[in-house]
């Protein structure tokens, strides 16, 4: 057999490295799925969108939904999150899930059934963290815990191989929108061993991702017509048709309501993701587990099960990238 000739070799090299190089850029990469109810208010859909543009750092596995009060049945979420990864040109392989739709109470004696509600979802999440093998798999999960509880239940297995970063409640108060809407959900993942790790609304604090704030004219400003532009159009939830994400973000804006004369929201859900793409911008703290009875927070000190508790956001740092992440976006692979 003739010595294949220097050029050759070289050439086979260069390709091996690269393929080596690829393999572990992605590796460095954070994956995640996002669980969301996209269609409840404003945030969820900036909170993807963010996600989608951050492909330098977050290896998406995919989307999953579910339906909390204000936003409608699964169907009107799913459309919701659909709208956004079509106007952030999420790539089709990137798979869109319908989540739950009830509560965990509801669906857990079901768990065993072939279709129960929000099996599409579950059994995502659960075959995603067992094909991630030993390396811990994040979910973002900004609406209700229903999805990766009845995930939990059905396989216990898959707990150790979980970060779970929950935007939900005012701990130590109580209340806040996501948790109220499955309070089951919640504490059977704080019962559970899951690494659990709390990110703070506290609305009207500045403690909480409630000071992770946009004005509705610094939409018009710093987000209308930012991010790629699509060819066919997308329909918006209250009209029109768009071919980017930044002008979809004005109409949300533009059809919400303002509950002070500085006619601004907060992007909650966006904070979460941001805090797991820069750990630096909000403070966290470990602290025994507690547990919500009659829908009030009892504290556990004795409690040697530990959770992580995120407050104090940077809302400069967070809002400053996310404006420099929707004029130069990293679409995830």
């Amino acid at each position: 057999m003739k010595p294949l000739p220097s050029l050759i070799i070289s050439i086979i090299l260069l390709f091996m490295f690269a393929g080596c190089n690829q393999n572990t850029i992605k590796s460095q990469k954070i994956s995640v799925i996002f669980d969301t109810d996209a269609n409840n208010e404003l945030d969820d859909q900036h909170a993807l969108a963010y996600l989608i543009f951050n492909g330098n750092t977050f290896d998406l596995k995919g989307v999953t939904v579910n339906a909390t009060y204000n936003g409608g049945d699964i169907g009107k979420q799913y459309d919701e999150a659909l709208r956004v990864s079509k106007l952030c040109t999420m790539p089709e392989n990137i798979p869109l899930l319908r989540g739950a739709n009830g509560s965990f109470d509801e669906i857990k004696l079901n768990i065993n059934e072939s279709n129960f509600d929000g099996s599409d979802a579950v059994d995502f999440i659960i075959n995603q963290i067992k094909l991630n093998n030993s390396k811990k798999l994040t979910i973002i999960a900004v609406g209700k815990l229903t999805n990766i509880a009845l995930a939990l239940i059905k396989d216990p297995s898959i707990q150790e191989n979980i970060r779970l970063v929950w935007l939900g409640s005012n701990y130590p108060q109580s209340g806040e929108y996501n948790l109220v809407n499955d309070i089951p959900a919640m504490n059977y993942l704080l019962q559970s061993n899951i690494p659990f790790e709390m990110v703070t609304v506290r609305y009207g604090e500045t403690s909480g991702t409630d000071a992770v704030r946009i004005k509705k004219d610094e939409v018009t400003k710093r987000v209308a017509g930012m991010g790629p532009q699509i060819k066919n159009p997308v329909i918006g939830r209250h009209g029109g048709t768009f071919n980017n994400f930044g002008d979809y973000s004005v109409s949300l804006f533009e059809h919400t309501e303002y509950y002070d004369d500085t006619q601004s929201r907060a992007l909650y859900d966006m904070a979460a993701v941001a805090i797991v793409k820069n750990p630096n911008w909000a403070s966290s703290d470990e602290m025994p587990c507690p547990i919500m009875v009659n829908k009030e927070w009892i504290d556990q000190p004795e409690n040697t099960r530990k959770i992580i508790l995120w407050e104090n956001f940077n809302s400069d740092k967070i809002m400053s990238d996310f404006y420099n992440s929707l004029e130069h976006y990293n679409i995830v692979k």
